[in-house]
């Protein structure tokens, strides 16, 4: 497979998966499909940090639009451009990784929402010894906003998956830029 087509392969599978990673940080926001507990400030950093948005988004949709580009200079491309689609291919490998890095810290620290008898606002299982994630009898805690656990669970879980892909098909066309560089014709 030639440079060229393998980096229009790349470009065109790193376009939905920046769409996903955008699309669950939007739905973050609205815990309940609710607009009430993002202006009450009731969301976790991690939602606030905008992994999925900036990180396994936008960050990601760039340098897919200059690796499709690149793709685009015919079979092998040229040197110059697959150089370039090095670059900014590290770019999309940063970016996965910023929102990869935010999922998980997401995941660990837990949602935040109304709990216990005396209807407290918190992150319950923040810092907890106890795993959340493989007992969804600890989910009820929270109270509000309604399965606000398996909301935030889902979503960041989604994103860890879909940034853990960007991360690899960038990886690859790294590879495949260099492999472009050296062997690519000349213009």
């Amino acid at each position: 497979m030639c440079t060229g087509k393998c980096a229009r392969f790349i470009a065109w599978s790193l376009y939905p998966l920046s769409i996903i990673s955008i699309t669950c940080n939007i739905i973050l926001l609205f815990p309940d499909w609710k607009v009430k507990y993002a202006l009450d400030h009731q969301l976790t950093p991690e939602v606030m940090l905008m992994g999925g948005l900036c990180g396994g988004g936008l960050a990601v949709l760039a340098p897919a639009l200059f690796i499709h580009l690149t793709g685009r200079k015919g079979c092998c491309a040229n040197r110059c451009g697959m150089f370039l689609s090095i670059g900014f291919s590290a770019i999309g490998v940063a970016g996965a990784i910023y929102c990869f890095v935010v999922a998980i810290f997401g995941l660990v620290n837990g949602p935040h929402c109304r709990y216990s008898m005396f209807s407290i606002w918190g992150r319950p299982f923040q810092g907890s010894s106890e795993g959340y994630l493989t007992d969804q009898s600890q989910w009820s805690t929270c109270t509000e906003p309604k399965n606000v656990v398996a909301f935030h669970v889902g979503l960041f879980c989604t994103l860890l998956l879909v940034s853990s892909l960007e991360m690899a098909l960038c990886l690859c066309q790294m590879i495949n830029g260099l492999v472009g560089c050296i062997c690519g014709a000349k213009t």
